[in-house]
């Protein structure tokens, strides 16, 4: 597809997997140009998650270019499995925030882009998963001319970059010794860290990833961080990732070994760890993991001048120890009229399931509320 849009501009579909592997330098121009971005929508992550995951056929990466061929616009786009026609985005489970890329010098770009993915979407739906707050997908949302619908995606936990000593300042007194006494204990166990180099990336990515697996062995660790395609992914992401600047490796050693690793992307505006890997040695000697890698981020992060530390999706009660801020990312459907029904009926079942979702977790909390109130000894009359 290529039609002309407002200023100009013009749209394109890219279909083929080698063509969209050439748009990198393009692409990371445009990234660089794209103030919400965050790492999920760098061209590195983006393009080796399609050679991992990709399926043959699905591809549609909706570009919107000037006459001399500069994207000022870009959706990363394919046709999700199923009978029924929808457009997701790239990247996936393995990926926390999804978004489209938008030239902040160029106001046509976000009603050029919704006119571009009207056109292509045609009789399907759009469905963007995982939309963070203030993202560039909300512009495309918000000059949507036909049926959408906006509803609650992940929630994710979000600290200040800060240094330590600030962070212990949200929590109670009580706590926060505990916590220092922990770090204490990190520095006379002559824990040190080091960010590796783009070169030594490789051979540090296949030790973090060995130590994810021993840290959760015989714990439930997620299938997919054990598999070839998701290692195979990372390998090629992450080192052209470290060399610009959107991630960074660090390892942890003691008496000279690496007992811990860590990888951490980053933007301009936020800093979040991503996966890590712990030799359980740490754990016999009772080593604070999480407390450790805090330290390093929040260090790292508010010495760069970003604004956040994001702990990515999830609520884990870990995080919660911080007293972090919870934001809840968004999923965001598009559809023309002709797709309408298609598009509520997929929100109404979305809907559904969080609903369902939602009570399961409340009726644990309540059985849970309920055996410690019956654990508790009686008491006298009053």
């Amino acid at each position: 597809m290529s039609a002309a849009g407002s200023g100009g501009l013009r749209a394109e579909i890219c279909r083929d997997g080698a063509e969209f592997g050439a748009l990198a330098e393009r692409w990371r121009s445009l990234y660089a140009r794209c103030s919400t971005a965050t790492p999920f929508q760098s061209h590195a992550w983006l393009h080796s998650w399609w050679v991992s995951y990709g399926r043959p056929g699905a591809l549609r990466v909706v570009l919107v270019r000037r006459e001399d061929g500069e994207l000022v616009a870009a959706a990363p786009l394919m046709r999700a499995r199923g009978p029924l026609p929808v457009l997701t985005q790239l990247g996936g489970a393995i990926t926390d925030f999804t978004d489209v890329l938008l030239d902040d010098s160029c106001p046509d770009a976000a009603p050029a882009l919704a006119g571009a993915l009207a056109r292509a979407a045609r009789g399907a739906v759009i469905d963007l998963r995982e939309v963070r707050p203030g993202a560039a997908a909300e512009q495309v949302f918000g000059r949507w001319r036909g049926p959408r619908r906006r509803l609650a995606d992940s929630l994710c936990l979000e600290l200040p970059a800060v240094p330590m000593d600030d962070l212990l300042q949200r929590i109670p007194s009580a706590k926060a010794q505990r916590v220092r006494a922990k770090l204490r204990k990190l520095d006379t166990l002559g824990i040190d860290e080091r960010v590796v180099t783009g070169e030594e990336v490789p051979a540090a990515l296949e030790r973090l990833l060995r130590l994810h697996q021993l840290q959760w062995e015989g714990r439930g660790v997620t299938a997919e961080h054990t598999s070839d395609r998701f290692a195979q992914h990372l390998a090629r992401a992450v080192r052209p990732m470290v060399e610009r600047g959107d991630a960074r490796v660090t390892e942890f050693r003691l008496a000279g070994d690496v007992v811990a690793a860590d990888l951490t992307l980053m933007s301009p505006r936020l800093a979040g760890g991503y996966l890590y890997g712990a030799d359980p040695v740490l754990r016999a000697r009772k080593v604070d993991v999480a407390t450790m890698l805090l330290r390093h981020g929040a260090r790292e992060t508010s010495a760069s001048g970003r604004a956040t530390l994001s702990m990515l999706r999830g609520t884990e009660p870990y995080k919660r120890h911080w007293r972090p801020e919870t934001v809840s990312n968004q999923r965001l459907m598009l559809s023309g009229r002709v797709a309408a029904p298609l598009l509520w009926l997929r929100a109404g079942a979305a809907d559904g399931r969080r609903r369902l979702a939602r009570l399961a977790r409340e009726r644990v909390w309540v059985g849970r509320a309920v055996g410690r109130l019956r654990g508790r000894p009686s008491g006298g009359g009053g």
